[in-house]
C-alpha cells in the first residue's frame, strides 16, 4: 500500500475554541490541537494566505483537488 502525499483534503472545516487562555483547534478524523492565543493568531493568517493562493491555482486550472461540493475525504 502506497501512501499519497498531499493526502486527499478534507472539505469540512476545522471548529476553533478558546479555553482558559488557549485555542484549541478540532479538526477531521480526530484532529486535535491546542495552541497558544499568539500561534492560534499566526495559523488563522497563514490558513487564509493559503485559501486565497489555493483559490487562485484552482481558477487558473492548476488544481487536482476538488471544486466546492466535490466531496475526497468527509470522515471526522
Amino acid at each position: 500500500m502506497t501512501s499519497r502525499y498531499p493526502p486527499d483534503p478534507h472539505i469540512r472545516p476545522g471548529i476553533a475554541t478558546a479555553e482558559e487562555g488557549i485555542v484549541l483547534l478540532d479538526g477531521p478524523n480526530g484532529v486535535a490541537i491546542s495552541l497558544t492565543a499568539e500561534a492560534a493568531a499566526e495559523t488563522g493568517r497563514s490558513l487564509v494566505d493559503a485559501a486565497a493562493e489555493a483559490l487562485k491555482q484552482r481558477a487558473a486550472g492548476k488544481t487536482g483537488t476538488p471544486t466546492d461540493g466535490d466531496e475526497i475525504s468527509d470522515a471526522g
